[in-house]
């Protein structure tokens, strides 16, 4: 393994940490942020609805028959600075169809804003990346839209997307939602916090490297075995983050253990290597998880002894530790600052993608102080699924 992937030193609770993670980030790829997420589902309509009524985002723009595509319908969800676009196909046959059938609703795209799609392309590519889009300018009524676009693990791709000419609702061959509906209130969801990507047992240093070489990012934080455990099953993970640190990958591959773990569960009902859960920043979680709870979110729930030990280990979050108690959130504290989080169930049949909640007051970490327990409680889950 290259120096780049090792250094670091051992925070309090074992974890590798990198704190020049972002300096040692290359900056042969600028990247501007996220640009949105696609989701390739079974039913893009009654997805779009789930994502207004419970999640509160508003319809921005649709594509579909009455657009003129005839393969797929999609909806553009946003809230504050998080878009999110739902695909599905129209018939049995196709790329689309095909991929809803193996792996059932899932991530397809974590889509960039760059400043230019074409350097990006090349720089990928010539650095080892398997290109799925080749540069390409969309013209529209309201200008041009330029895209390309690269595979990543599973099948996975990452395109960059540049607007700087563009100024319709989302792109062209989409039309903006004339009258939406209105969208539920109450939840403040500010924008994607970081996206884990599950891999298969032996693959996470490749894809480490991949992020690493490719795409110019460096490690941030490395959590083996020996960190995220239980008594019946472990992981692996390592952070990755590109140079501005507004894009955090985590990736996860499953270890070692006397049962299976929840990496190899979303593998086995994936049929692949995909995206695990995307984590959504907001500075109420205590508003947002008691908005969601009302319309229906399920949200994992955490023993009382969780809550009995949380004052002697983090201190004062700024909530009551009752009030965490209630709303089954979690917190953690590091070297930096605190963090409070909360996990959805999965949002589909099968036991694969969910949701984080997350609100931070400095700390960059990901919850390592909550691993053993939150572990503990996807397990009973796994239990009950009768995958353990």
């Amino acid at each position: 393994m290259a120096d780049t992937l090792t250094r670091g030193t051992a925070n309090q609770a074992g974890a590798i940490v990198n704190p020049n993670a972002a300096a040692e980030a290359q900056d042969f790829l600028p990247l501007k942020g996220i640009d949105h997420v696609e989701f390739w589902v079974g039913n893009a309509k009654q997805a779009a609805h789930y994502y207004r009524a419970l999640w509160g985002f508003a319809p921005l723009a649709y594509a579909g028959l009455e657009t003129g595509v005839r393969d797929r319908s999609s909806f553009v969800m946003v809230q504050n600075d998080i878009r999110f676009v739902f695909t599905a196909p129209i018939g049995p046959d196709g790329e689309i169809a095909e991929h809803v059938a193996r792996h059932g609703d899932g991530v397809h795209d974590i889509a960039f804003a760059v400043d230019d799609v074409g350097a990006a392309w090349r720089e990928t590519t010539s650095r080892g990346a398997r290109s799925a889009l080749e540069p390409t300018e969309v013209e529209g009524t309201k200008g041009t839209l330029r895209r390309s676009a690269i595979h990543t693990y599973g099948e996975v791709l990452h395109s960059f997307v540049d607007r700087s000419e563009y100024h319709g609702a989302f792109a062209p061959g989409y039309h903006r939602v004339a009258k939406p509906a209105p969208a539920a209130t109450g939840q403040a969801l500010l924008e994607v916090d970081h996206c884990v990507g599950n891999v298969a047992l032996g693959d996470m240093n490749r894809f480490v490297e991949f992020y690493r070489d490719v795409l110019g990012f460096a490690q941030l934080i490395h959590y083996d075995d020996k960190v995220i455990h239980t008594d019946y099953s472990a992981l692996m993970s390592k952070v990755m983050t590109n140079g501005n640190g507004r894009i955090k990958f985590p990736i996860n591959e499953p270890a070692a253990g006397k049962k299976k773990s929840q990496i190899q569960e979303f593998l086995d009902y994936y049929g692949d290597a995909g995206t695990q859960h995307i984590a959504l920043r907001t500075e109420d979680i205590c508003g947002t998880v008691r908005a969601l709870r009302e319309r229906g979110i399920e949200f994992l729930g955490m023993p009382h002894a969780y809550y009995e030990s949380l004052p002697d280990r983090v201190g004062d979050v700024g909530v009551p530790i009752e009030t965490l108690e209630e709303l089954g959130i979690e917190a953690d504290r590091d070297e930096e600052g605190y963090l409070l989080q909360i996990f959805t169930r999965p949002v589909q049949d099968r036991p694969t993608f969910f949701f984080e909640i997350i609100e931070r007051h400095g700390s960059r970490g990901f919850g390592v102080g909550n691993f053993k327990a939150l572990f503990e409680a996807i397990e009973a889950e796994q239990a009950r699924r009768g995958n353990l």
